[in-house]
C-alpha cells in the first residue's frame, strides 16, 4: 500500500495504490490528511460510523472522502483508522451489479492543525483499476 503526490496545474492529485479496495479506499483517506497536513491532537478517540450505497466503486470512493471532508470542516475530526466494508448490491435479472455499498467504522481525533484545507473530492479521471500490485486510482483534489 502506498500513495504519491501527482504535479497537477491547479489542484491536487495523488496516486495511490493497495491489494485490494477496501485498503484502497483507506490508503485514500491517509493520502488526503497527508496532503492537506492534517495533525491529530492527543486528546480521546473517537469513533463514527458511515454507510453509503453508489453505482460504482468510483463513486463509493468520492462519497466516502467526502464525508472525510465534511467531518474536518464541519466538526474539525480527522481519521486515520478504517474498517470498510464493500459489497456488491443486489443483482438484476442479468446478472448486472446495480451498485456498490460501502461501511466504515472508523477512529479519530479532534485536529490540532491543518497546513491547506481541501475543498472538494474530485471526479476528474477518476478510474479504480486493477494492476500488478492489486488496485490504483489517481485522486484530484479541488483545494
Amino acid at each position: 500500500m502506498g500513495f504519491e503526490e501527482i504535479s497537477h496545474t491547479a489542484d491536487w492529485s495523488v496516486r495511490v495504490w493497495a491489494w485490494d479496495l477496501p485498503s484502497l479506499f483507506a490508503e485514500c483517506a491517509r493520502a488526503m490528511n497527508a496532503l492537506a497536513g492534517t495533525v491529530t491532537g492527543k486528546g480521546p478517540r473517537l469513533k463514527r460510523t458511515f454507510e453509503t450505497e453508489a453505482a460504482d466503486a468510483e463513486s463509493l470512493l468520492v462519497g466516502f472522502l467526502s464525508e472525510l471532508v465534511y467531518y474536518q470542516e464541519q466538526e474539525n475530526l480527522a481519521f486515520d483508522v478504517f474498517e470498510l466494508e464493500v459489497k456488491s448490491a443486489a443483482l438484476t435479472g442479468a446478472a448486472v451489479p446495480k451498485g456498490q455499498k460501502l461501511k466504515v467504522e472508523m477512529g479519530g481525533a479532534q485536529i490540532t492543525s491543518i497546513d491547506k484545507a481541501i475543498k472538494a473530492v474530485t471526479y476528474h479521471n477518476l478510474k479504480i483499476e486493477e494492476t500488478s500490485r492489486g488496485v490504483e486510482v489517481v485522486i484530484v483534489f479541488d483545494v
